[in-house]
């Protein structure tokens, strides 16, 4: 998987919150051998006990910044929680002097029930954070005049959502993502939001996706350990079966045994 010229061996992307705790967390990454960890900064260095004030990390913070450099992942961080283009890049700017990576997996959220992408602020900000060299990963939807104007914008990666973040719906508009991979092929896409189980991985990668990204279904599972290999393992079965060449849905059934040749019973 290639994300502005950066070469991952793993298709898998996965999210560090709400997992029980730190090692359950990195219980779960070391099964699942990730290519990126999202980290926000919102929740994990400015909220509560966690925040950055006058002098840089709280205590909390350092702690878990120490996690995730122990995960030896690459970090790639996202402005969760922003609901305006204005904040979303300030927060991705502090996020650059944070985490020192020009990556930002831009979020700007329109719709407070099912966390719907806002996609004018998204393309506008998008624009901005690519003209100050930041590499962006926008969280989208499927919509193809969205995606175009992304490209325009700067973006060089497109994350559409399968459904709404934590829904564990699935991909809940198959034709729309199967359009979206079709006019852009050439494009990394990677499936984010709203996957719930290793099979809707998989169907995502069999459409010809780059790769996913997930969080809850991993981070909520009774083992999230086991969870995240079994995700790790739909992502690879999928690829490779989108490489191998799927056979094509049929209206009737074709036997697979020869019939040329069988006896006929008089």
């Amino acid at each position: 998987m290639d994300i502005y010229g950066q070469s991952f061996s793993s298709r898998l992307m996965l999210g560090t919150a709400q997992y029980p705790s730190p090692a359950i967390l990195a219980a779960a990454f070391k099964a699942a051998g990730p290519a990126l960890v999202t980290v926000s900064l919102r929740r994990e260095t400015l909220g509560g006990q966690s925040g950055v004030g006058q002098g840089g990390f709280g205590q909390a913070g350092q702690n878990f910044w120490q996690l995730v450099r122990d995960l030896s992942v690459a970090i790639l961080p996202n402005t969760a929680g922003c609901h305006s283009v204005k904040e979303a890049v300030a927060t991705a700017q502090m996020a650059r002097e944070v985490f020192g990576t020009t990556l930002i997996k831009l979020e700007v959220i329109g719709e407070a029930d099912t966390l719907q992408p806002d996609l004018f602020g998204l393309v506008e900000a998008a624009g901005i954070l690519a003209a100050e060299g930041f590499e962006v990963l926008p969280y989208t939807t499927e919509d193809l005049v969205a995606a175009e104007r992304l490209l325009r914008a700067g973006c060089r990666v497109l994350m559409p959502w399968g459904a709404p973040i934590g829904s564990a719906r699935g991909l809940n508009n198959v034709y729309g993502l199967r359009s979206l991979r079709a006019h852009f092929p050439e494009v990394t896409m990677i499936v984010d939001a709203g996957l719930g189980a290793p099979s809707h991985a998989a169907a995502a990668m069999e459409l010809g996706f780059d790769g996913v990204l997930l969080n809850t279904a991993v981070a909520g599972a009774d083992d999230p350990a086991a969870m995240a290999r079994a995700f790790a393992l739909a992502v690879e079965a999928g690829r490779l079966g989108f490489e191998a060449g799927l056979m094509a849905a049929r209206d009737m059934a074709a036997p697979s045994t020869p019939v040329f040749g069988q006896a006929v019973l008089a």
